[in-house]
């Protein structure tokens, strides 16, 4: 990253390690200067993109539109000349596919949870006229109050004649992709993601894949059949389910509507999914505007009246395109300002329509649920052009204003009582967080002279070792049998396996840390890059190599 480049993200928020790559993309770990609020960065190189420029606007404009409890949200866009930085909720929880990994597989009232969940959000995304197409384990985060964020729109589709409109793009992949993909037929969005998501169940019952094969002739055979082992500990409704989804007829795979109410995902609750959002766009959130007008020393209603005003700019821009020289670009989204050429453009997706209504895709019931607070209105979150400065001494461009307005997320029910209080709280106290931040540390060492504490979690497993530097030994010693190789930062090993046949290398993290309930020492695991199912198979073999 350019110093230029780097100069820009630390204005508003600290860089830490690395929690991602793939493609070319890397995700930080991150931390606004002015709330302390912990973020993923994503940060990809406009120039290794390519051809790629335009999935990386279909995935801004989709999570721009998209605002929903179960997926992650957007905060803020950031363009330089080189690179682009996605600024999303952190999901301290990581990939569901670790949590799959901590228990081989789920039992049916766990994955019944997640699945609730995985259907709320594939709910509501069909019904504002979008298609996923990508839906696997590794693109459902887990949230700090576990809970499940989709993420990784950068494949959906918004077709223009709505969501009944037959697609043709074949893209996901390939151990998820419905049959009519790999066929090469025009297919509907919605009746491809019900393929993926029966996919995902079994993997979540099972712990494997209904359909998998190395050779990737031999997986499409496989998909185009249909046919797949039914393990003895799935119940018979458990596997009633999964036939009515992995339907090789489209026609036939039950609908999204049907699911909200299936007697699967009915037991044990006595109402169907609730599928709509409980954090409405438009939404602003009132501790928000009261810590705006106390930070910039301003009335409410002269917050207000800006944040009005930049909504009225915001909205001009986004629906009245330019274009120039064979070029168009939108001044609603960065990514946008130097587009490229028609010719790469997505046929499939529409940028400045406005969701399809309900009634256009299919009929559900309607919101029994109060709206919930937002923290950050989110038309404001990834205002890119630079405004004139106001009126009046405070010079609050809707540049800066998206900057302040940022918050970090706000989560509803039982937890919202626990983070009830503000994140500020007082002028005095943000003001000492950013002398915090801003202080140099004293402490230059690059390496952890002591493992870190970290709380019991799925993705850290205990052992019934007392001491770290033991189990970093063990660890090491597992890896050279295992022809892994590795790079050491005090407690933290990188890894990366030689190449996969069909699979590439797969790179991940494993951390010894301190735990305190019980007093042992544990392994972090994170998986970094590569396919998931030879890493599930390699921390299965590691972790039963150690002590654990």
């Amino acid at each position: 990253m350019s110093v230029d480049d780097r100069e820009e993200i630390l204005k508003y928020y600290e860089l830490h390690e690395t929690i991602g790559t793939g493609g070319f993309a890397k995700v930080k770990l991150g931390r606004h200067l002015l709330t302390g609020e912990k973020v993923a960065i994503k940060i990809m190189d406009k120039l290794a993109l390519g051809d790629d420029l335009p999935r990386v606007k279909t995935e801004i404009d989709a999570m721009k539109n998209l605002s929903h409890q179960h997926i992650c949200q957007l905060y803020h866009v950031i363009e330089t000349s080189k690179k682009i930085f996605m600024v999303l909720e952190y999901c301290p929880g990581g990939e569901l596919f670790d949590y799959i990994i901590s228990k081989d597989h789920l039992s049916e009232e766990e994955a019944r949870v997640f699945f609730r969940q995985i259907v709320s959000a594939i709910a509501y995304v069909h019904s504002q006229g979008y298609a996923h197409r990508d839906l696997k384990p590794e693109n459902l985060l887990i949230d700090e109050e576990h809970n499940l964020k989709l993420i990784d729109f950068g494949l959906c589709a918004k077709p223009k004649g709505g969501l009944g409109y037959h697609l043709n793009t074949c893209c996901g992949s390939p151990a998820y992709a419905a049959p009519e993909l790999i066929q090469g037929k025009a297919y509907i969005g919605s009746e491809a993601d019900i393929w993926s998501m029966g996919v995902l169940l079994y993997a979540l019952l099972c712990g494997y894949l209904p359909f998998d094969d190395d050779n990737v002739m031999a997986l499409y055979r496989k998909i185009m059949r249909g046919k797949y082992s039914i393990p003895k500990w799935l119940s018979p409704s458990s596997t009633l389910l999964l036939n009515q989804m992995l339907q090789v007829d489209p026609k036939k795979r039950i609908t999204v509507k049907h699911l909200l109410s299936h007697p699967w995902l009915m037991q044990g609750y006595s109402d169907a999914v609730q599928w709509q959002s409980k954090y409405p766009l438009g939404h602003l959130d009132e501790d928000c505007v009261t810590e705006l007008s106390v930070f910039h020393k301003r009335s409410r209603e002269s917050i207000l009246e800006l944040i009005s005003e930049v909504r009225s700019i915001h909205q001009y821009y986004t629906v009245n395109k330019l274009t120039l020289d064979g070029t168009e670009f939108t001044l609603s989204t960065p990514v946008t300002r130097k587009m490229a050429s028609k010719k790469h453009e997505n046929k499939e997706n529409v940028d400045t329509e406005s969701p399809l209504s309900i009634e256009n895709t299919f009929a559900l019931p309607a919101p029994n649920t109060p709206f919930a607070k937002r923290q950050v209105e989110t038309q404001l979150q990834t205002i890119p052009f630079q405004a004139p400065a106001f009126k009046g001494t405070l010079h609050l461009t809707n540049e800066n204003l998206e900057h302040t307005c940022y918050m970090g997320p706000t989560h509803v029910g039982s937890s919202q009582k626990k983070r009830k209080t503000k994140i500020f709280g007082s002028l005095e106290r943000s003001l000492d967080k950013v002398i915090t931040m801003l202080t140099p540390s004293k402490k230059k060492g690059s390496a952890r002279d002591r493992p870190r504490k970290l709380k019991a979690h799925y993705n850290v497993t205990s052992t019934q070792l007392l001491n770290p530097d033991q189990l970093l030994n063990d660890i090491i010693v597992v890896l050279s049998k295992k022809h892994v190789e590795y790079v050491q930062k005090g407690y933290t090993l990188k890894c990366q396996t030689r190449s996969h046949v069909g699979k590439g290398s797969v790179e991940f993290a494993l951390e010894v840390c301190q735990l305190s309930k019980p007093k042992v020492v544990g392994i972090r695991r994170q998986r970094l890059k590569g396919d998931v199912w030879v890493y599930k198979r390699l921390m299965e073999d590691l972790l039963s190599s150690c002590q654990v």
